[in-house]
């Protein structure tokens, strides 16, 4: 599948490695940095997502997306993402994508865009089930690109890593360097976080945004050899 994805706001906070490892699929270790483990709230609009190369799906093809994920690596050092919630507006799509293995949440959500009055980009979302909130919202520094170490190390990701049927999927994804900024957080009230298992406190320690990349899905493999 190709599709892009603009106006992301990438939210982090530093876990201890224990806590997430006991949600990594098999065969795939936390991955680390600075001694730490990073859980992130993102939120992004995909827009256009079509099979292969051709034109998006009118209406199924373009929603928004927040997510709460975790960062993943294989043994011969192949980098992932394991999702531990994708909310979406788009049912079809999330009963679709949650028959996949991919663990989608049928949530009510809405993109903030900035204006001269509110110069804060962000996304709200409440859970039609649960009724978990989240709303986060950032502006970003222009002036200030987002280079560092830590920040390719959350941002980089090629991949992905589930389960689907007992077995663990990698599902590689291709993508051109995301055009990154610091950003400094002007809303932040989230239950997702919590709602998936895991507890953080104060403001994340990484606040980035990006105006987006396009990006395509290839064919997943099997860890352990397969496709």
């Amino acid at each position: 599948m190709g599709q892009r994805w603009t106006d992301a706001v990438f939210l982090h906070w530093r876990i201890p490695r224990a806590v997430a490892a006991a949600f990594m699929p098999r065969g795939v270790v936390a991955d680390e940095f600075d001694g730490s483990a990073w859980v992130g709230l993102i939120g992004f609009r995909m827009r256009g997502a079509g099979l292969g190369n051709g034109p998006g799906v009118p209406y199924f093809g373009s929603f928004n997306e927040i997510n709460v994920r975790l960062y993943s690596r294989e043994p011969d050092g192949t980098r992932g993402v394991v999702f531990l919630s994708l909310d979406a507006s788009r049912l079809a799509v999330v009963l679709a994508a949650r028959a996949a293995g991919i663990p989608y949440v049928w949530s009510l959500d809405r993109f903030r865009a900035a204006n001269r009055a509110d110069p804060s980009t962000g996304y709200s979302v409440r859970r039609f089930r649960g009724g978990a909130r989240s709303d986060f919202a950032v502006v970003p520094e222009f002036d200030v690109e987002a280079g560092d170490p830590l920040s390719v190390h959350l941002t980089a990701r090629f991949g992905l890593h589930t389960r689907f049927r007992g077995k663990t999927l990698y599902v590689p994804n291709a993508h051109g360097p995301w055009p990154l900024f610091r950003a400094r957080v002007t809303v932040l009230e989230d239950q997702l976080i919590a709602a998936a298992g895991i507890e953080v406190s104060g403001p994340p320690e990484s606040a980035l945004f990006s105006s987006g990349v396009r990006t395509q899905f290839g064919r997943p493999r099997v860890l352990g050899g397969g496709r």
